[in-house]
């Protein structure tokens, strides 16, 4: 190349590999936060803002909505469930979207895997 690189290059390098994954991380952060936001507040429609927030990063205005989503849940009125049956099923979306298994699932499971032994 008709140089020779010395400490300073390489320095530099690495403090522009630094910076582009730190900007990296910082665009994870910010792409994932309406979801996580939804999560921590039991929202009953965290999986649509978690999506939404993700794909976000097509447009601002999806991913704005989402964040302003995240903190405005809205009001499922439907007549063929009762309210215990919506708690239920936002606790087991939640559960599933922390990657735990919930609980009245998972009691269910052990319980067929008993009675098909």
């Amino acid at each position: 190349m008709g140089f020779a690189l010395d400490f300073w290059d390489y320095t530099a390098l690495a403090s522009l590999g630094i910076i582009g994954m730190s900007f990296l991380l910082i665009v994870i952060f910010i792409l994932g936060l309406p979801g996580r936001i939804a999560i921590a507040r039991n929202h009953p429609e965290a999986d649509a803002v978690y999506t939404m927030g993700w794909l976000g990063f097509l447009g601002v205005l999806p991913w704005i909505q989402a964040l302003i989503w995240a903190f405005k849940p809205t009001d499922v009125v439907d007549l063929r469930y009762t309210p215990r049956q919506v708690k239920k099923e936002t606790e087991e979306m939640i559960s599933r979207l922390k990657g735990k298994t919930p609980l009245a699932f998972a009691d269910k499971r052990s319980s067929d895997e008993n009675g098909a032994s």
